[in-house]
């Protein structure tokens, strides 16, 4: 018999827990009776979900791209939340669709210190404690884009990638402890994600998803939930998924 991880027993810590995938990442856990600790740059709405979920909750204002914030936060949580076992690294963002040559330059710092540095950070700061306890599981959000280019998707492809081979080298560093390492890697999800990505342009974040079904934060969630309980012994290394009307392009070729 196939013997699944009991949620009660998790405490999860996520970041960028203030709206999408890890919004209904805490909420997920939370309704199957884990711990969750939820962090974000956005205090109001940290305040709500803390509101909304209880003493099972604990949250705490954090910007990932400050690394000395990261350690100081991470290092004195509370207790019965001071050792997570479940750390899903998702605070992130997407800046820009504009082709290299015309991209903004911040546009690609503020990618790379997020989705890159924000992301060693969490996981450096964590680690320790979860191979000292030898339990626990990483769990990176990545992208399709980190394997697929795109046009515009330039350096936030690239910082995608990074991720994807950050978690392969964790696992490879990690071999011989219980702690385990899973990279989710999502296309096309309905969240604030192209919002953000468009800086406020809602109507053409929404012909982003017209006309199709597009995956929801829930979804992402349920996978993370799923390969969170898995049977100790078994490791997610990675796991791609897409709504149905998604797919991979021909090679491009431009004729003159």
């Amino acid at each position: 018999m196939i013997q699944m991880i009991s949620p009660e027993s998790l405490t999860v810590l996520v970041t960028g827990a203030t709206a999408g995938f890890g919004a209904a990442v805490c909420r997920r856990f939370h309704e199957a009776g884990a711990k969750v600790i939820g962090t974000g740059r956005r205090e109001d709405r940290l305040a709500a979900l803390k509101t909304e979920l209880g003493e099972r909750c604990h949250t705490v204002q954090l910007d990932v791209m400050d690394r000395q914030a990261v350690f100081e936060v991470l290092g004195t949580l509370p207790a019965p939340f001071d050792q997570p076992n479940v750390c899903v690294v998702n605070a992130g963002l997407a800046l820009g669709l504009q082709p290299a040559h015309e991209a903004d330059i911040a546009d690609w710092e503020q990618m790379i210190a997020t989705n890159i540095n924000g992301a060693v950070s969490t996981v450096r700061a964590v680690l320790p404690g979860m191979v000292a306890r030898d339990e626990g599981h990483l769990v990176l959000i990545g992208s399709v884009a980190g394997d697929y280019p795109y046009p515009g998707g330039n350096v936030y492809g690239a910082t995608k990638a990074f991720v994807k081979q950050f978690a392969l080298n964790l696992r490879a560093d990690l071999i011989g402890s219980n702690v385990r390492v899973t990279n989710i890697e999502p296309g096309m999800a309905e969240t604030e994600f192209s919002m953000v990505r468009l800086k406020g342009d809602q109507e053409r974040a929404g012909k982003v998803y017209e006309g199709l079904t597009p995956m929801a934060a829930e979804d992402i969630a349920e996978t993370i939930f799923w390969s969170c309980t898995l049977p100790r012994h078994l490791n997610i290394n990675r796991m791609q998924m897409m709504p149905v009307m998604q797919a991979f392009s021909p090679f491009a070729v431009k004729r003159r």
